[in-house]
């Protein structure tokens, strides 16, 4: 009787493993198709190149160190190290996922939004997320870290219709990018990760709380000492 059952639950967890490979299988062929026609549709380097040309492009040696810096540390700190697909982010994200019973947290690299937000709608879904898997691999493959973090930082979102660094920092402060002080570099670092909550024009308080956190992650990171966090206040 014993052996039976033994038996039956071993079948069982045969045909499960089965149907979430079939069913695996599936989301990875549709995610692939899913990057398919966004390539075909426009190739990664025309994408780019129209960010490039886009008016007020800043390149990376124009942006403070320190800006670029805050964006790493607090968006995606292993960028320098992966292939643009961070799995212990991914891992711990899954988790946070499972606990809330939805997707709650993505996990997404740098270079994943980039190819998120320049290729596919911003919708959690899991074959939006495989295609972007395939869209980064692309990108990696085609330009270097610092390229990505160049072409990043003038192509997001930070509020009240600033889509590049440039237009944000004269938007918000009336200054270039080079011109920034560094407690602006960190305040608008922190903007992007939920523009209409964080832009400083809607909500100051919360602004400077992110600035807080945005802090905190350098440190944490390696970025800045305490005392160095410290002594970068508004």
């Amino acid at each position: 009787m014993l052996k039976a059952l033994f038996r039956l639950i071993g079948r069982l967890v045969i045909l499960l493993a089965m149907a979430g490979l079939i069913v695996g299988g599936i989301l990875v062929y549709e995610g692939y198709q899913l990057y398919e026609q966004a390539l075909k549709e426009t190739p990664v380097q025309q994408v780019m190149e129209e960010i490039k040309n886009k008016p007020n492009y800043t390149p990376l040696e124009e942006i403070p160190e320190l800006y670029q810096n805050a964006v790493i540390a607090t968006e995606d700190h292993r960028f320098y190290t992966h292939r643009g697909i961070d799995m212990i982010a991914i891992t711990r994200a899954l988790w946070h996922d499972i606990q809330a019973g939805r997707m709650v947290e993505g996990g997404s690299t740098i270079t994943q939004q980039l190819a998120k937000n320049q290729f596919f709608t911003q919708k959690k879904e899991l074959t939006r997320k495989i295609a972007e898997v395939f869209m980064v691999r692309e990108i990696e493959k085609l330009y270097q870290k610092e390229e990505i973090l160049e072409l990043y930082i003038n192509s997001i979102y930070y509020g009240e219709g600033y889509y590049c660094i440039y237009d944000a920092s004269m938007g918000y402060f009336g200054k270039k990018p080079g011109d920034l002080a560094d407690w602006e570099c960190i305040l608008l670092a922190g903007i992007p990760n939920a523009p209409s909550v964080y832009a400083p024009t809607a909500n100051p308080d919360l602004a400077v709380q992110r600035q807080r956190q945005v802090l905190q992650d350098m440190v944490t990171w390696g970025y800045l000492t305490r005392e160095e966090a410290a002594a970068i206040t508004l």
